[in-house]
């Protein structure tokens, strides 16, 4: 699975969440999985996934994406 940060940091600050702690704050989480999503350094599990959509608008389904599968030759 790949995980975008781009799309949640971007849903953040248009309802002006600019730093890891004021998303923690708005997703209910630990600070330090707030910085880890903020940073792109995990993905979010389920329940935060949903708590981004709840809080952002945005689905899981464009948060996290599986990986491009690689054909052999």
């Amino acid at each position: 699975m790949t995980y975008d940060r781009t799309l949640l940091r971007a849903a953040a600050t248009g309802t002006g969440d600019r730093t890891p702690s004021d998303l923690s704050r708005r997703l209910g989480v630990a600070p330090a999985t707030g910085w880890r999503l903020w940073h792109g350094h995990t993905a979010p599990s389920a329940a935060v996934a949903a708590a981004v959509e709840r809080a952002y608008g945005v689905p899981a389904s464009q948060l996290v994406k599986p990986e491009a599968r690689k054909v052999a030759a």
